[in-house]
């Protein structure tokens, strides 16, 4: 379970990084999705991904021991899986006014939602136990290992991060905000 966990951990830290470079730098700063009619559609869907990970990371990952809230959890995977293949679905027509989605976005976009979805199945792998008879039971005493305490430590460090990007996507569509937003854009480019 060690070595699950620090898999967890590195395909965790991977995800985030890239999600924060493709919705943060790439969506919201350089293509300014939310401002093109095209892409509005686009940037609902990535506000609701937003959401859904910050969802995911308290439901699974932080209330290991609430077997309810895992359910809950589960949901909101399967709810992100729905939202991510309406996401890839619009996408084509959400960036023609960019030319297109460059096909080393694409390649971004593709190794986002790899590390996320494999991450998820390394730690659903961890939680549900399957006995010989063919019942299913969850795991909730992760910790006595010591990469599980680190996994807990990291995914405390980036929620709060996530429920601000997910924010940052809401106040992009107030005007005044958004207008303060370009500002910023224009002094730092």
């Amino acid at each position: 379970m060690e070595i699950a966990f620090v898999i967890c951990i590195i395909l965790l830290i991977l995800y985030s990084a890239l999600a924060l470079f493709d919705g943060l730098y790439l969506h919201l700063y350089k293509y300014r999705l939310h401002e093109n009619k095209e892409s509005k559609f686009e940037h609902l869907m990535h506000t609701i991904r937003a959401f859904l990970f910050s969802g995911i990371l308290y439901t699974l990952f932080i209330s290991i021991e609430n077997n309810k809230l895992f359910i809950i959890g589960l949901l909101f995977i399967l709810l992100d899986i729905f939202i991510m293949t309406i996401d890839a679905f619009v996408e084509k027509d959400s960036r023609e006014f960019m030319g297109g989605l460059p096909r080393w976005e694409y390649m971004i976009h593709l190794l986002v939602n790899g590390f996320h979805f494999a991450g998820l199945a390394v730690f659903l792998v961890l939680k549900i136990n399957l006995t010989k008879e063919g019942m299913m039971s969850l795991q909730n005493n992760f910790q006595e290992f010591e990469s599980y305490n680190l996994f807990k430590i990291i995914v405390l460090n980036i929620l709060p991060g996530s429920i601000l990007i997910g924010l940052l996507h809401v106040l992009v569509y107030i005007p005044g905000f958004n207008f303060y937003f370009r500002k910023i854009q224009l002094k730092c480019c």
